[in-house]
């Protein structure tokens, strides 16, 4: 297809999708192998809502752009330009040689974005990445974000007015600045440790790490799905230095789902040993799909969303190893489900821990796995993510309580809690979870670790009595059972931005339990413009939050003596 030809059909979907925040389409641009636009002629993707854009190469390097994969700020007002809502989209799996556009935007790609728009697998040249648009009218305000697998060379990475990132398992050539909470695990060219001046949290390793299994056109022209192993005590990418190490399927593996396959169909394929692949679209799913194979596989494209009918828990996993689940959004309906995704069941091992279905040479991915309570319609939830397996990898996580959109409000879209971690050796890299009613993330499981946490507290309690716990204010964002022994966290952040009451308190961000072996390292908190007060860091330790937007920080908990 020429270029000018691509390019007309990629601004066609931009036009539909830039603004389109709950709107029902989905796309998939997927670039078969080869080089798509010249210096000369470069082709611009504009990327708006529930839009993938992904190379279909065994390599990053199999599929090169010369031009750019861009996106810019929405301006809901002449000086109100910002990037806080550019939700549900992603981009993986190609080479982008920067070329093309002029003036502020020239020598640039642009990835303006916040929660839920992970980069996989990309290999940028010849220009920066920004992840802010600062070519736009101000406030330009950014708040995400996620990448993984990614190379960049030639250029700087410019962080700008992100408030928090996350960068695993990459390699960087220049990173200008961070804001309230940078993190880089197993990342060549990272800025060194030096939290909080600036606030970078800064892993020499990833300690574990699974790749998103990826479709891709073999050498014979058929599409075949790639699998990653496992890594352990990362550093750097899958694929610069040959082959990345895994194993590949033939589609015929997989049943290829479209939006008019109902949870039954869903189910008998699921029995019958197929892997999923959902086309992009909407599944309205009236019964709960079952998983109980080991290494099952359910990929999704282009933002492909299940909607739970009938108030059904949408997804169970079985107590089995291996399980990948990636590129899928799960939306709660007007009915209350009690949890929509739930890994492993309640079974414990004798002593009380352990599984008998966990493997740590094999361990269950969710990656790029999206909750959505409220924002298109009603949605209740009691808990979004419920992980009661051992030894899953949650890679890219966010959970969201609506704060705008349709069927809005305290007592509307009601949930709980984000996430409930009752396995052992479960690993959080990329954990978003925001705004719900209760706590946000409960972890009851031993030897848990999360490598960056970003969070919002509910906006909209409507008073100090609707939201306290007994005589505690409010409720923590993340809490570590009292009875948990085993625990370590890294780059964590929580804000409170209680706009209906901004009266209201909450005791504090971190609860966990005071043992020798639960810590925490570079933790913050604050209240945006004065909406609201958190009173302490972790536990009863760090100061309340002042009126400037200002965070607390606290290197590390205990505090070292």
């Amino acid at each position: 297809m020429p270029t000018a030809d691509i390019q007309a059909t990629v601004d066609a979907i931009a036009a539909q999708q830039t603004s389109n925040e709950f709107g029902t389409a989905r796309y998939a641009l997927l670039f078969r192998p080869g080089t798509y636009g010249t210096p000369a002629q470069p082709l611009i993707i504009p990327v708006g809502y529930y839009t993938q854009v992904a190379g279909l190469g065994a390599s990053p390097t199999d599929v090169t752009i010369n031009g750019k994969v861009n996106v810019y700020n929405q301006c809901l007002a002449p000086d109100n330009c910002i990037a806080l809502t550019n939700f549900w989209r992603s981009l993986s799996n190609l080479t982008i040689a920067v070329a093309g556009q002029s003036g502020c935007q020239s020598g640039t790609d642009f990835w303006a974005v916040s929660q839920a728009a992970p980069m996989r697998r990309v290999n940028i040249t010849g220009g920066n990445l920004s992840l802010m648009d600062y070519c736009s009218a101000g406030p330009q305000y950014a708040s995400g974000g996620f990448i993984a697998d990614s190379a960049f060379s030639g250029g700087t990475v410019i962080n700008g007015s992100q408030q928090q990132f996350l960068v695993r398992d990459s390699v960087l050539d220049g990173w200008t600045n961070g804001v309230w909470n940078q993190v880089f695990a197993g990342t060549v060219g990272a800025p060194p440790q030096s939290f909080p001046t600036p606030p970078y949290t800064t892993l020499p390793t990833d300690p574990v790490s699974r790749e998103a299994p990826f479709l891709y056109v073999d050498d014979a022209g058929h599409y075949r799905v790639f699998v990653p192993d496992v890594r352990r005590q990362a550093v750097g990418t899958t694929w610069q230095n040959g082959p990345a190490a895994g194993h590949s399927l033939p589609l015929t593996d997989f049943y290829v789902a479209t939006p008019a396959a109902d949870a039954k169909d869903l189910n008998v394929a699921l029995a019958r040993g197929k892997n999923i692949l959902f086309t992009p679209g909407i599944y309205h799913i009236d019964r709960t799909l079952q998983v109980k194979r080991p290494d099952t596989i359910l990929l999704g494209l282009g933002m492909a969303t299940l909607v739970a009918e009938q108030g059904v828990d949408i997804l169970h996993v079985a107590n089995v190893p291996g399980v990948e689940i990636t590129g899928l959004i799960f939306d709660a309906g007007a009915q209350n489900s009690r949890v929509l995704l739930r890994v492993g069941d309640a079974h414990r091992g004798p002593h009380g821990h352990g599984h008998p279905g966990s493997d740590p040479s094999d361990p269950t991915l969710l990656a790029d796995v999206f909750f959505r309570i409220g924002g298109p319609h009603v949605g209740k939830a009691t808990v979004s993510l419920q992980v009661d397996a051992d030894d899953v990898i949650l890679d890219d996580i966010w959970a969201w309580r609506a704060d705008h959109g349709s069927g809005v409000g305290w007592t509307s879209n009601t949930a709980d809690t984000g996430v409930v971690v009752n396995g052992d050796r479960v690993t959080a890299t990329g954990l978003f979870v925001e705004h719900y009613q209760k706590y946000d993330v409960i972890w009851n499981g031993e030897y848990g670790s999360t490598i960056m946490f970003q969070n919002e507290m509910p906006y909209d309690p409507p008073s100090q009595e609707a939201w306290r716990s007994g005589p505690v204010l409010g409720y923590a964002a993340y809490k570590v059972a009292d009875h948990v022994r085993h625990h370590e966290a890294w780059g964590l952040g929580s804000y409170c931005y209680f706009n209906v009451d901004p009266t209201i308190h909450a005791s504090r961000a971190f609860e966990v339990p005071v043992t020798a072996d639960v810590t925490l390292h570079d933790i913050l908190d604050l209240s945006i413009t004065n909406h609201g007060t958190i009173d302490h860091v972790v536990n009863d330790y760090g100061p309340p939050t002042d009126a400037n937007t200002t965070p607390n920080y606290v290197v590390s908990y205990p505090p070292l003596s």
